[in-house]
This record gives structure tokens, C-alpha cells and sequence, in this order.
């Protein structure tokens, strides 16, 4: 379903009191959704013991009406003790084609290193015997070069890890696809509003419910 969009973040829990790795990608807009609840939803599904929660983003410029959403999002969250790791965005210019003809210069954020990031912390988590289960909020293809490292780990360590993806899905959904050598694990739009976040991190006060 491709109004359920997610906002980039990571997780940790574990089966034996070891940590599971999950991420998940940014939701467009300002939707908001509560980042705990989709890691406990399918941990219980898996039967996985949430340990830890990481969360990876890109923080745009404080001129953008959004900085202050996030800067203030990300604060709740390490009160949570949620794991943060956050960067600023790179802007550059792109010229865009407008009806008519006409042509406008815009100016466009990157996010740099925070998807390297989450998968080095992943494979490093996996290798030091931190984690059982690494649960994947995201369809980025890129993550099945860090899951394709930790099979390898696994294989060489002698024990059982397995690397989960999750991520909204739904009949209409233009990619229904997890990471390549994940397990998949489809998140149903009833299960995707039960998630949502109640609390307006816009304002420079403290969270109020909407």
C-alpha cells in the first residue's frame, strides 16, 4: 500500500537475551507513527524478546518546517531509550520541468551515510554474537549485502542468526518485495494504523496529543 510509507529507524531485540537489529524508512510528509510499536508488533509475531530499538534518520536544515518535527521527535525517542543515529542532510540543486515548459531550479536532500551506518552496526552486532534475530524495517536492496554477510558470519560461527525484513504491504502496493535473503515479513494496513503516533512534535514545547 503505497500510502503506508516509513520513516528510516532500527531495532534491537533478541531470542536468548541477545539483540535483533530493525529498520525501518521514512514516512512522507509529517504522518506520524509511534517507532516502538511496530518493533513489538513483530517481535510478538516472531516470538522474539524486544532487547533494544535503534533508530537511523537524516535530519534536514532548521530552516525547513520539518527540522523541528524531528529534532523534537528523536528527543521522545531517546527518552524512550531508543538508539540514536541521525545526520544532517546534504542539499543540492536540481532543475525541474514545470507545465509550459518553463524550468525551475529546486533545491533537493540526500541522506549520506546513514543507511551505511545501520548496516555496519548490523553486521558488527551479528559478529560480536550480539544478536539472533535482525528484523529490517525497509525494502532497500542494498541491506541483502549485509544480510549476505551475516549468513556468512553464521555459517563460519557455527550458530543460527536469521535476518528478518518487514515492511507495508497490500494489493496495491507497487513494490510487494522484501530484501533479497531476508525472511519477509508484510505489514497489513490494520496493523500499520495501530501504529500510528497520537503525539504532534511540531512545536517547540513538549509533545501535546492531537
Amino acid at each position: 500500500m503505497d500510502d503506508m510509507l516509513w520513516n528510516k529507524w532500527t531495532a534491537c531485540s533478541g531470542t536468548s537475551g541477545r539483540h535483533q537489529l530493525e529498520r525501518v524508512d521514512d514516512i512522507a510528509g509529517i504522518r506520524n507513527f509511534d517507532v516502538l510499536k511496530p518493533v513489538q508488533e513483530v517481535a510478538s509475531k516472531g516470538g522474539w524478546s524486544l532487547v533494544e530499538t535503534r533508530f537511523y534518520t537524516g535530519i534536514r536544515e532548521a530552516s525547513d518546517s520539518r527540522h523541528a518535527f524531528w529534532s523534537n521527535k528523536l528527543a521522545a525517542l531517546g527518552r524512550q531509550g531508543v538508539v540514536l543515529f541521525s545526520r544532517a542532510l546534504r542539499y543540492h540543486t536540481e532543475e525541474v520541468a514545470l507545465p509550459g515548459g518553463a524550468i525551475s531550479r529546486v533545491r533537493v536532500p540526500v541522506e549520506k551515510g546513514v543507511d551505511v551506518r545501520l548496516a555496519l552496526d548490523l553486521v558488527r552486532l551479528a559478529f560480536a554474537n550480539r544478536l539472533d534475530v535482525a528484523i529490517i524495517f525497509s525494502q532497500d536492496q542494498d541491506y541483502s549485502e549485509a544480510a549476505k554477510e551475516i549468513r556468512s558470519i553464521s555459517k563460519a560461527a557455527n550458530r543460527w542468526i536469521k535476518v528478518v525484513s518487514a515492511f507495508p504491504s497490500s494489493q496495491s502496493a507497487s513494490n510487494k518485495r522484501g530484501i533479497d535473503l531476508t525472511d519477509w515479513i508484510r505489514i497489513d494496513k490494520v496493523t500499520y494504523d495501530r501504529c500510528l503516533d497520537p503525539l504532534d512534535y511540531r512545536g517547540p514545547k513538549t509533545p501535546t496529543v492531537k
